[in-house]
């Protein structure tokens, strides 16, 4: 869906128009504990089949836990427990084994179909192969990867007593997870897409309120970050990512992922806003948006400005359009690059985009991989399918001419979700410049 906004003028009679607007919070809270049962009842099965496993094994621990834990069910572990999935036909069996104890609130829990309790203290990877023995499964995931750092948190330890406890012939079945969390976690339900469509929304909306407090020759980047992290502390709700991170808010060079810094904002400068935010402890949001700010008098940007933007603009809408199930993340990242061949943009190192859920990197395809020219491998092979989310950006870039390898980008940056027949956005877009009105005392502007 593609809506068009007007261009936004922040002067001072928009601002207290918009002064006493409350954005809303999603309706989050306590929502996971149903979302996660119903995950493990209706999506794992369907994960399991696709990546080829017949069980997984996630161990959890207190202190040290497995980044899954809360998925399944085991993030109040004390002592070591186990939770084991086993494909049966079209269901899963999930079993918890558990020191007693704990055993009693899992029960209460009710996320798995049951709940073993065994004494403390107890070896519980002699329990698990047990259990696997009986199964008999053709293939056994474990949370160990290279690639995928949600995927890999069995630790050394926990494996070789994990594989101790095995039969030689169950150690040979042992494969990683890697697969199977990107299928499972990638996925999202239609209750999932509803609280995370909100809380784009409302991310948006705050990004906007943000720029409506921009004094250029006073405002500094990190005032702007200041703004928004008092107002999602003032709303209740948390950091997408790495709280010293979010926002990042940059009018000057590109500087990849960091925080603000003191750079106070000039007339003739692009800001670029970086946000997300975390709604009912669990779904966050990636979302940029961005301002141009004009010289004293001035209506509307330059026009090489303005052409900047559109190219950038269409290189997101370009992806969009590529995005369908069964296309491969990789195919989404060419689609993208080939616009910004032709619209002459420097090359860019960062991918399109990414899945976005539980982390602001989550699980599932990487729509990255044509800027290096090399063959698509790992994530971005994989493809994409209805009830993913993503966040992606159109791209473009040239020189800054502060240093020979500064750049400037701008990042359109938007969320949406596949369907069935393609992909949607999850809030309205950004369609034009939000224009920040300068002073006329204020310094002459920068080149665009």
């Amino acid at each position: 869906m593609t809506t068009r906004v007007r261009p936004v003028l922040l002067s001072a009679l928009l601002f207290a128009s918009f002064a006493h607007a409350a954005p809303a919070v999603p309706a989050a809270e306590g929502a996971w504990p149903r979302v996660r049962k119903e995950r493990i009842q209706k999506l794992l099965p369907q994960a399991m089949a696709r990546a080829g496993v017949d069980a997984w094994v996630v161990l959890c621990r207190e202190n040290d836990n497995d980044p899954l834990a809360a998925h399944v069910g085991g993030e109040n572990a004390g002592g070591t427990a186990a939770f084991l999935f086993v494909r049966e036909g079209g269901s899963v069996r999930s079993t918890a084994l558990s020191p007693e104890g704990e055993a009693t609130a899992l029960r209460d829990m009710a996320v798995v179909d049951e709940v073993v309790a065994f004494e403390r203290g107890a070896d519980v990877h002699a329990l698990v192969a047990a259990r696997l023995a009986k199964a008999k499964p053709a293939k056994v995931a474990i949370n160990s990867s290279e690639r995928m750092s949600i995927a890999d948190g069995l630790s050394a330890t926990q494996r070789a007593k994990l594989e101790a406890a095995l039969s030689p012939a169950l150690r040979k079945k042992l494969v990683s997870s890697e697969d199977l969390v990107s299928e499972w976690l990638s996925v999202k339900t239609p209750e999932e897409v509803d609280i995370m469509r909100k809380a784009a929304d409302l991310t948006a909306k705050l990004e906007e309120e943000a720029y409506r407090t921009v004094v250029p020759g006073k405002t500094r980047d990190s005032d702007v970050a200041r703004f928004l992290k008092k107002r999602i502390a003032e709303l209740g709700v948390g950091d997408g990512w790495q709280p010293d991170q979010n926002p990042n808010v940059n009018s000057g060079p590109t500087r990849g992922h960091s925080n603000a810094t003191d750079r106070v904002i000039q007339p003739g400068d692009f800001i670029q806003t970086d946000f997300g935010i975390r709604v009912g402890g669990t779904w966050v949001t990636d979302i940029q948006r961005f301002a141009y700010v004009l010289a004293p008098g001035e209506k509307q940007p330059p026009a090489e400005a303005l052409a900047k933007w559109e190219k950038s603009k269409k290189g997101s809408r370009i992806a969009l359009a590529a995005m369908k199930p069964g296309v491969r993340g990789y195919d989404v990242d060419k689609a993208q690059r080939d616009w910004m061949r032709e619209a002459g943009s420097e090359p860019v190192m960062w991918g399109t985009g990414h899945p976005v859920g539980y982390w602001a990197h989550d699980a599932g395809p990487a729509l990255s991989g044509a800027a290096s020219g090399k063959p698509p491998a790992g994530s971005a092979l994989r493809k994409l399918q209805p009830g993913q989310v993503f966040a992606f950006d159109g791209f473009y870039a040239w020189k800054d001419g502060s240093s020979p390898d500064a750049l400037r980008i701008l990042s359109v940056e938007e969320m949406a979700v596949v369907t069935e027949t393609g992909a949607e956005y999850l809030n309205p877009p950004q369609e034009q410049l939000i224009l920040i009105p300068s002073p006329a005392t204020t310094a002459a502007p920068a080149k665009p």
